[in-house]
């Protein structure tokens, strides 16, 4: 299933078809950085106060080149969508995890 622009949104968590997790971390314009899985990552747990973002890079694209990916409907504490909020704590793990602090300052400072 494709997303449409108006349906990606700064903190939350997607899933494509192949199994990456996509945490969408800073929007402005038609620009995001988001925090990437690795490719066929295994099913976050019902409590996920880990998030699956160590050591990789953040990334920086335009929201249709984002929203043209296949993603899925996932479930997450018991709760089956397409996208799942991340509470404040999740989302600056995320942060920290992609080391994206400085990237997100500059990109919403342009």
């Amino acid at each position: 299933m494709r997303l449409k622009e108006k349906e990606v949104e700064v903190g939350y968590l997607y899933l494509t078809t192949v199994n990456q997790y996509r945490a969408v971390l800073a929007m402005k314009g038609e620009f995001l950085i988001y925090a990437p899985s690795l490719e066929r990552t295994a099913p976050l747990n019902l409590d996920y106060t880990k998030m699956p973002f160590e050591n990789m890079p953040f990334k920086k694209c335009q929201i249709s080149t984002f929203a043209k990916k296949d993603y899925q409907v996932f479930g997450v504490n018991g709760t089956e969508a397409i996208k799942h909020k991340l509470n404040e704590i999740q989302l600056a793990e995320a942060i920290a995890q992609c080391n994206a602090k400085s990237a997100i300052a500059t990109l919403l400072a342009e």
